[in-house]
């Protein structure tokens, strides 16, 4: 008995080819699942629209005007992004795929890379000041990023419309110091080999831009944070800056997502209201250098680096084990008392403990 031949693979080309036909002529809504729901999700919103597959893209030109107002209304995040794009280019040089940075609407308003302007197809998309959102030019990464809130990857035929059909692109949302989306960053290449490990490049590339964004803005201290056992000092960290008075100014997604407090809109937070001691330690710890654990109000430890704001906000500058919570709380208290000219009573009432704390916490560390 005679094993049956095995059935050839069905090519990516061909499983995008399909899934196009079940969507735009037969009107499957997921296209037989041969794509990402979210690109058979853009792809009905454009139907829907009443735009068709084979209409000619027009990227319309846009005016020096337009270019300018574009640029100086996103200044920060371009300011924030220059040195990240550069690098990208350095890393796209061989790839034919270069970057283009967008604001929250789908408008580019920076490029770099090695972008071929002699090829009106790559020339045409890379000009400051044109729309390339979907309602513009239907289903593409920028668009995608900009609604899926993730990073994406589309290649060739997941584009709606066929003179899209060209590009292959990774797309990753960009998140301001606020937490609302401000952008995304594209990485796009024309007729170029298909390079679905461009999104993971994209999305450390967003955190980077993201992380400069927050920096740019004013703060007096920086904290590093990142559970405990986990290094810090690189650009997985969550990061929160504080002003001279403890309050929050910025955190980053990482932040985000170790204190989930932060995502609360509308709302000002203070140092005390993230962490269950006193946020004067923090600024005493950052002139110190020292990373330390931090308790938080729901029974977790974070550890942390607390970095004075014109501080290098680079790897810690202890690589070895964080300072026990009771060590910390043992040096404000003994600077209180400092502080206080050896008066106990004084530095109990500047702590908000008690007297008997003062002596039992001085005691217990000789």
């Amino acid at each position: 008995m005679h094993a049956s031949p095995a059935t050839p693979p069905v090519s990516r080309m061909a499983r995008i080819a399909r899934a196009r036909q079940l969507a735009m002529q037969d009107g499957t809504p997921l296209a037989g699942g041969l794509v990402e729901p979210w690109i058979a999700q853009s792809w009905q919103r454009c139907l829907t629209q009443g735009l068709r597959p084979q209409q000619s893209v027009h990227f319309e030109a846009v005016s020096a005007n337009v270019m300018r107002q574009a640029a100086e209304a996103n200044r920060t995040l371009v300011q924030a992004a220059r040195p990240i794009l550069k690098q990208l280019g350095h890393a796209l040089a061989e790839t034919r795929y270069f970057a283009i940075l967008t604001n929250h609407e789908g408008v580019v308003i920076d490029t770099d890379g090695p972008i071929d302007r002699s090829d009106s197809r790559a020339a045409v998309i890379t000009r400051v000041g044109v729309d390339l959102s979907e309602k513009s030019v239907g289903t593409t990464a920028i668009g995608a990023a900009l609604r899926e809130l993730q990073p994406v990857w589309l290649h060739r035929g997941e584009h709606f419309f066929n003179d899209t059909a060209v590009y292959s692109c990774a797309g990753a949302p960009l998140f301001g110091p606020d937490g609302r989306c401000v952008g995304m960053l594209d990485l796009t290449g024309v007729e170029a080999a298909e390079r679905p490990e461009l999104r993971h490049l994209a999305t450390h590339a967003a955190r980077r831009i993201e992380n400069a964004l927050l920096l740019q803005r004013a703060h007096r201290l920086l904290l590093r944070l990142n559970w405990p056992g986990l290094p810090l000092g690189d650009d997985a960290d969550g990061l929160i800056t504080l002003d001279a008075d403890g309050l929050v100014c910025a955190a980053n997604r990482a932040a985000r997502q170790l204190l989930p407090m932060l995502n609360t809109q509308g709302m000002e937070l203070h140092g005390r209201d993230l962490f269950a001691m006193p946020w004067e330690t923090l600024f005493d710890q950052a002139r110190r250098g020292e990373v330390i654990e931090i308790p938080l109000w729901s029974g977790l430890r974070l550890q942390a680096h607390p970095l004075l704001a014109g501080g290098k906000p680079g790897s810690p500058r202890s690589s070895g084990p964080t300072l026990p919570l009771r060590d910390v709380e043992t040096g404000l208290i003994r600077k209180a008392v400092e502080d206080a000219r050896g008066n106990v009573a004084q530095a109990a009432r500047n702590l908000g403990i008690s007297r008997a704390t003062v002596y039992r916490k001085l005691g217990q560390r000789g």
